[in-house]
């Protein structure tokens, strides 16, 4: 004990004097742990799944950054503090589920889950302390505490004279712009991070050589990606809130009569007896026979999602037993769970499995778990004093709480093996393999695209769900957009009807349908069936994920790192190894595409274009955004209504390009875990152009009992 008093005197007395790292510690092949001072007792590390280290180790050797042992760190009265000089060439990317922004050098960012990400400080659904340089490593501060990070935002005093004379005269700027401007000789290169109120810090470094390979290095550390349901890669529809159990089965029905795919239907508050906070019990007013409902929504060959929040109300069953186990300030009058405790999460997964899962129930939507500022004096959510019984205070948990609870019922399902996908508010480190999507509550169409790309780097899915509309051309560009992420998600919890019906809220309601709405009908429908065509392909990639840590939907950057075009391209990225998608934004009919390396093809058409170039393109209502890469076999599917156990896609393979490569197909239950003990299959897929006959060839290894693809065609573009 007088040996740490001693250290933290000398400590105190020099506060600006940076000290080296007190340990660098190497933990698999290109990744260190790096520890200065006395990191807070509860990390987000405690709570991640083991490492796939046999994915680990198939990965290229890579060398230490330079970095790893040049650190500085000191203590100030805010926290410890950690920097280290970047290249002047270097690109920074990441920090989470970023909405505004893209390439982060020259920025500030506040790390904290937040549901107002207005402006660019760093607040979001998913804000992590992890970047990415284009260099080929990746920074993670192993914190749950509030993390500010200046990424070269800032200039020392000692750059002033590396500066010079050269610098502009801003007292005779003509404008504000001109007078703000930070155009200087020399850019700063410093990247400095403060963790609030700690006595030290933890960081993982992840090396290349590439960014694809930091990027694999943190999902595989962090347990492998997630590989969901097959299922799940259909469509979920959110009915309205106020619907009752005739309602949802009337609409169910709908789907099904008019031949429409859709595999999930979710359930918003209105279920609930109390919902703010969640009695986590059915409203018999609006649902007086739930178990008839899920019968029929098994029948129908629907997956029926739950929303709620963890906020226990007091008339709920567990409310009782959960409060001594829940944090000294409630929310809504509700109780918060400690999820780090064992028996707050029993108690509360207990009732889940009891009461829903065991009957039918296959998802729930987790809302409310990241900080919600509603005005300046008031926040929907705990606040930073509070404490809970583990010994976690309230703003650590804060960061922690959609994590935990997103493990709680995931830990839940695995025990029934049963696989899921959750929707979900809020998530945080290591998150990779948590069969989640997340969602928000923002809707500018050019920030759902950028934190589909920001959520590649980053061990996240994220699905832009279409909600609020404003025209034909809007509604039918969003419909594209989530059909080109992680899940298609049509949300309508304040629409009596479809969107494609009418997007007008009032109207809508008053059913007072567009003229054309049978044409957007069927518009809607063509684009959710190219959705259940790519079901195959998509499968595949979340394998690659599942295995290798690569994210099924990417930056361009980690499939051409070296390729300077696509550093700065937020609008465009990848769906798998070969499909590009980019968006045309609210309702555009043109856009500028930039074209990689190689050749291109459009999907639908199947019109060549070569690549290193950006081109003009334009597109009809009718076409999807989206082209595939030279040498692709592409596996798409005859759409199914929905997928049940005993589903096998008939699989048309088109063929673009010569010579093209073997692509391969994920075949497994499809539903369990059983995958995990080797019950699976690879199929690959092979095309000989020198043949005029029986071209195409499938090879099927491994131990997968059943079949869930049939090839029927193959097809040369």
């Amino acid at each position: 004990m007088k040996k740490r008093i001693s250290l933290i005197i000398a400590c105190l007395s020099c506060l600006l004097c940076p000290v080296a790292a007190q340990q660098v510690e190497q933990l698999f092949p290109g990744i260190w742990k790096i520890t200065y001072g006395w990191p807070e007792r509860f990390r987000p590390s405690d709570f991640k799944e083991a490492p796939l280290e046999d994915g680990l180790r198939k990965l290229p050797e890579a060398e230490a950054p330079a970095f790893v042992h040049q650190i500085r760190f000191r203590q100030a009265p805010r926290g410890a503090v950690a920097g280290f000089r970047i290249e002047a060439s270097e690109k920074i990317y990441g920090f989470g589920l970023q909405s505004n922004t893209f390439q982060q050098r020259g920025l500030r960012r506040e790390i904290r889950i937040n549901d107002s990400a207005v402006g660019d400080i760093g607040f979001g659904h998913a804000s992590l302390p992890f970047f990415i340089s284009s260099k080929g490593y990746g920074v993670l501060v192993n914190t749950a505490r509030y993390t500010t990070f200046y990424m070269t935002s800032q200039r020392k005093l000692t750059d002033t004279g590396r500066a010079g004379a050269g610098e502009p005269d801003r007292a005779a700027a003509s404008s504000p712009e001109e007078l703000y401007n930070r155009l200087m000789t020399v850019a700063p290169d410093e990247v400095e991070f403060v963790v609030d109120g700690s006595q030290g810090m933890e960081i993982y470094v992840f090396a290349g050589p590439t960014v694809r390979d930091v990027v694999q290095r943190y999902n595989l550390f962090s347990g492998g990606g997630t590989l969901p349901p097959i299922w799940s890669l259909g469509l979920k529809y959110r009915a309205k809130n106020t619907f009752n159990q005739e309602q949802v089965l009337k609409f169910m029905k709908y789907f099904r009569e008019n031949e429409i795919p859709c595999d999930m239907f979710g359930l918003e508050p209105g279920w609930h007896t109390a919902a703010y906070s969640c009695s986590y019990a059915w409203n018999p007013k609006n649902f007086p026979q739930p178990d008839k409902l899920l019968e029929a929504t098994q029948e129908m060959n629907f997956k029926l999602n739950l929303w709620e929040h963890a906020y226990v109300h007091p008339t709920s069953p567990i409310f009782k037993d959960i409060a001594p186990y829940s944090g000294d300030y409630t929310v809504w009058k509700g109780a918060v769970p400690d999820f780090i405790l064992p028996e707050a999460r029993r108690i509360f997964s207990d009732y889940h499995e009891d009461l829903f899962v065991r009957k039918g129930v296959t998802g729930f939507k987790l809302d409310e778990c990241d900080n919600s500022f509603q005005t300046a004096s008031s926040e929907l959510t705990f606040p930073d004093i509070a404490r809970f019984p583990s010994g976690i205070d309230g703003e650590q948990y804060r960061q922690l709480f959609g994590l935990l609870y997103q493990k709680t019922l995931l830990d839940m399902f695995r025990r029934n093996n049963r696989r899921t996908l959750l929707d979900v508010r809020a998530s945080y480190l290591f998150a990779s393999p948590l069969a989640s999507s997340i969602y928000t509550d923002m809707y500018a169409h050019a920030d759902y695209v950028k934190m589909i790309l920001n959520a590649g780097f980053s061990g996240l899915n994220y699905s832009p769900e279409v909600r609020n509309t404003r025209s034909d051309e809007d509604l039918v560009r969003r419909l594209q957009t989530t059909l080109m992420s992680s899940q298609m998600l049509v949300n309508c919890w304040f629409l009596s009807n479809p969107p494609w019906f009418q997007y007008d809220t009032e109207k809508n309601n008053r059913d007072e349908l567009l003229p054309n709405y049978k044409e957007l009908e069927r518009k809607a429908k063509k684009l959710i069936e190219i959705r259940m065509s790519l079901i195959p392909y998509l499968y595949a990639a979340f394998a690659g994920y599942r295995f290798e840590g690569i994210p099924p939907f990417r930056s361009l950057i980690l499939d051409w790192p070296d390729e300077e075009e696509v550093w700065e391209i937020d609008d465009q990225y990848m769906m798998g190894d070969n499909l590009m998608c980019a968006p045309f934004l609210d309702g555009a009919s043109t856009r500028k595409i930039y074209f990689p390396p190689g050749k291109w093809y459009d999907f639908n058409t199947g019109t060549p274009y070569e690549g290193g170039q950006t081109l003009e393109i334009t597109m009809t209502l009718d076409e999807i955004p989206l082209f595939v890469k030279e040498g692709t076999i592409l596996p798409l599917a005859r759409p199914v209504q929905y997928v049940t156990p005993e589903t096998v896609f008939d699989v048309t393979c088109r063929v673009y390009g010569r010579p093209a490569q073997p692509a391969r197909l994920f075949e497994d239950d499809g539903y369990t875990f059983d995958f995990e003990k080797g019950a699976y299959s690879w199929v690959e897929l092979h095309w000989d152009a020198a043949k005029k006959k029986n071209a195409g060839r499938v090879v099927t290894s491994g131990k997968n009992k059943g079949k869930m693809y049939r090839v029927t065609d193959w097809v040369q573009y």
